[in-house]
């Protein structure tokens, strides 16, 4: 069988290109960092790439949910907080009031103080969490209370957020759960204190009993919004584990190793100038190429 001068050439053309091309790819993934750049490179791999750029769309998504709770935890304990600060000063000057050597001008006073006092509960009832009543549950209204001190949020339904793949968190706390209901409410009892200081001083030992109890609420809620905040703590270091796990996998999956791929442009390179030499050797033209 007769080899031509033209096979020769077209064969050893076919080698050089297809080691030409694979030296591309090595330094195009050396300059990218990347293993994979189209989905041909390794269907596998792209694969894997895409189920794990989708678990952090969604760790992500928590992540961001978590800092959302952790805003709605933190305002609603300080405002209780805050809110618990100023129901002792309306107890003080409850206990003030009881006493009967007060004058009607002293009387007078301490009403008018428990009445502002009253009134700033009522303005910390209506903080907002981004825009929306930090106790006024899942409601489309602005406050929580209005200004004589009924409830109108919705207490029937929870703020919930997903700090998990299988834990979703409560993060709201309704005023009545917050502040008692009805007539026993936070806001009832103050201003039952305000006019009594007045009106019926003798009356005021029931409703310190009724302030007292109210304050108990307020604690149990501290209380809760506590252990919210410690699972949300949990939920968090959780959330950070999955990140740098996912981002390991996504490494390991698209990620080339660097010092590999240097050594393998390395010998690919001396690989295709060996090539290259043999080859201009080979098919080097002769007087005979041109006499055929």
């Amino acid at each position: 069988m007769r080899i031509t001068q033209r096979a020769v050439t077209l064969t050893s053309l076919q080698g050089l290109n297809s080691n030409l091309e694979a030296l591309g790819k090595l330094q195009q993934q050396l300059t990218s960092g990347k293993a994979i750049s189209r989905p041909s490179d390794s269907p596998t791999g792209t694969n894997t790439a895409m189920q794990t750029r989708a678990q952090q769309a969604s760790v992500n998504q928590q992540s961001r949910n978590v800092t959302d709770a952790k805003a709605w935890l933190e305002q609603g304990g300080s405002t209780l907080m805050e809110m618990m600060d100023v129901v002792k000063r309306v107890r003080n000057l409850t206990v003030q009031g009881s006493n009967a050597a007060s004058s009607p001008a002293s009387q007078e006073a301490l009403a008018i103080e428990v009445a502002s006092l009253r009134d700033g509960l009522l303005s910390m009832a209506n903080t907002k969490v981004m825009g929306r009543p930090l106790f006024g549950g899942v409601t489309a209204g602005q406050n929580a209370y209005d200004p004589t001190g009924a409830y109108i949020g919705n207490g029937g339904a929870e703020v919930l957020r997903r700090v998990s793949d299988s834990e979703l968190l409560r993060v709201d706390l309704t005023g009545p759960e917050a502040f008692g209901a009805g007539s026993d409410d936070l806001f009832a009892v103050v201003g039952r204190i305000a006019t009594d200081l007045v009106a019926d001083p003798s009356a005021l030992q029931g409703h310190l009993e009724d302030l007292d109890a109210v304050f108990g609420t307020m604690q149990g809620a501290i209380a809760d919004i506590g252990a919210r905040a410690s699972r949300l703590e949990q939920a968090e270091q959780v959330n950070l584990d999955r990140q740098l796990t996912l981002r390991a996998q996504l490494g390991a999956a698209e990620d080339i190793d660097l010092p590999k791929t240097i050594m393998d442009v390395q010998m690919r390179q001396m690989g295709y100038e060996a090539a290259l030499a043999a080859t201009a050797k080979s098919i080097s033209p002769t007087l005979m190429d041109y006499l055929r």
